[in-house]
């Protein structure tokens, strides 16, 4: 039998990059290589090469790629710029750009609020209102979120503690955008009303009238009518009067959910509700004067973050780049989160070649990715003020999340910090390794069309991968 020596690829235009300037050549069927190499490139290489004749690996798609972001220089690769499913390492893109916009210590609010007055038997003459601000993680009961039942019994209780025993009027549902975060991005798109815990959309920027703008400049918003983001000059500015009315954007999806299992709650314990469940989210219909009856403030965006790529939970995921989208541009929509997270890439100088970008999760498979893109992408986050709690947010290998069961019995296990990915015939890892040199490096191996199972697939990763902490 013929046998393979530090070989890599099966012709030269796919060696790895570390072997390609290399003098080498084939005799009676042996690749010989010419040049030195550290002990993990060789192991590296023998690795990689054993996978071409590998019964799981030699018919699949696949590219891998191995970075250092302090010399900005590939250590090695294999097929780096093939365009390329990833599955749930798309997550890493969603949740950076979430957590790099809105601060990892953004929290959502949902409040629970009345207008009329109560008289002596217990008659409330008039209407709850629950204004939301598209928390991602609403009723989830997981990130630290509390779950449906609980908000219900909380927002009950806050009501049977006003003695309120029946409800003339409806459970109005409403947007807004709340003022408890530090730094309150005022999304695109909409002009907004102040109000004394938050903002609400009053209609679209379409309706402005360029001569009645003022610029806010060092002016607090909240001391301000209407504030929002003007679409003449791009800056915000206010203004004293607004009669717009048309809002032809899409908002955060009413909590119907909530709204209607609180009605059924409280008809449970005896108080009746004689109107419906009424979104005006969308509306531009003048509120009433309210009082608030208590609030529900969301986990940390950080901790939210956490959950999602140590579990990689897709729904929650997908509502966190519909929220970041309407953060940025005042649109709950897929769309607008796709067009923020591109944005936002540019802004980071990503490398768009054989990129396509369709949901946040990675559901979908005409998502596409080259390797060199996730390193490079990766690596430009190290300086960047919230790595530490994104780099933390990965699962460890051996040890945390969807990492948990993956090299347990290896010198890798603890030093792989990376998301995984999982969909039918395509395994994916992008992220990051400590080597035992002390570096950071940055890596991809993204497999698709592989034969065998997702176990077979596994163990032939974590024999591709083993040897990077030896670089």
């Amino acid at each position: 039998m013929k046998k393979l020596i530090r070989y890599t690829a099966l012709t030269t235009f796919l060696l790895p990059l570390s072997l390609s300037s290399q003098k080498n050549y084939f005799i009676n069927d042996e690749f010989i290589i010419r040049g030195s190499f550290s002990v993990g490139q060789e192991l590296l290489n023998n690795r990689i090469s054993s996978m071409f004749t590998d019964p799981v690996m030699k018919n699949a798609n696949w590219g891998f790629v191995v970075y250092d972001p302090k010399n900005k220089k590939i250590i090695n690769s294999y097929n780096e710029k093939a365009s390329l499913i990833p599955a749930s390492t798309t997550k890493l893109l969603t949740t950076e750009t979430a957590m790099s916009i809105l601060g990892k210590d953004f929290q959502w609010t949902t409040q629970l609020e009345y207008s009329g007055e109560i008289d002596e038997n217990g008659v409330l003459n008039g209407n709850l209102y629950i204004i939301g601000s598209g928390d991602p993680s609403l009723g989830t009961g997981r990130a630290g979120a509390s779950s449906y039942g609980t908000l219900i019994n909380d927002f009950s209780s806050a009501i049977k503690n006003l003695n309120i025993k029946q409800i003339k009027g409806d459970i109005i549902l409403k947007t807004a955008v709340f003022k408890n975060n530090k730094n309150t991005p005022l999304p695109a798109n909409i002009v907004w009303k102040g109000d004394t815990h938050y903002y609400l959309p009053a209609g679209s920027t379409n309706d402005t009238d360029p001569r009645q703008e003022k610029l806010l400049g060092n002016k607090k918003m909240e001391q301000q009518k209407f504030v929002y983001h003007s679409p003449y000059n791009n800056q915000l500015v206010y203004t004293e009067h607004f009669n717009g009315y048309s809002l032809n954007t899409k908002l955060p999806d009413a909590t119907y959910y909530l709204a209607n299992n609180l009605k059924t709650n409280l008809l449970k314990n005896g108080i009746t509700i004689e109107g419906k469940v009424i979104d005006q989210s969308n509306s531009n219909i003048q509120l009433e004067p309210r009082k608030k009856l208590t609030k529900y403030t969301s986990p940390k965006l950080v901790d939210i973050v956490y959950f999602i790529n140590q579990t990689s939970n897709n729904a929650m995921s997908e509502a966190l780049l519909k929220t970041t989208g309407f953060y940025e541009k005042g649109d709950f929509s897929l769309d607008t989160g796709r067009m923020i997270v591109n944005k936002h890439l540019t802004k980071r100088t990503f490398d768009f070649d054989g990129f396509h970008f369709a949901d946040g999760s990675g559901l979908s498979r005409s998502n596409v990715v080259t390797p060199m893109s996730q390193v490079k992408f990766l690596s430009s986050l190290i300086e960047e003020k919230h790595f530490d709690a994104y780099f933390k947010s990965l699962p460890i290998a051996g040890q945390t999340g969807t990492l948990k069961s993956m090299f347990i019995n290896s010198e890798s296990n603890g030093q792989v910090f990376a998301k995984t990915g999982t969909l039918n015939r395509v395994k994916t890892l992008a992220g990051y390794v400590k080597t035992k040199s002390g570096k950071l490096l940055t890596f991809s191996l993204l497999i698709n069309n592989y034969n065998g199972s997702v176990a077979q697939v596994k163990q032939k990763m974590e024999t591709i991968l083993a040897p990077m902490i030896e670089l």
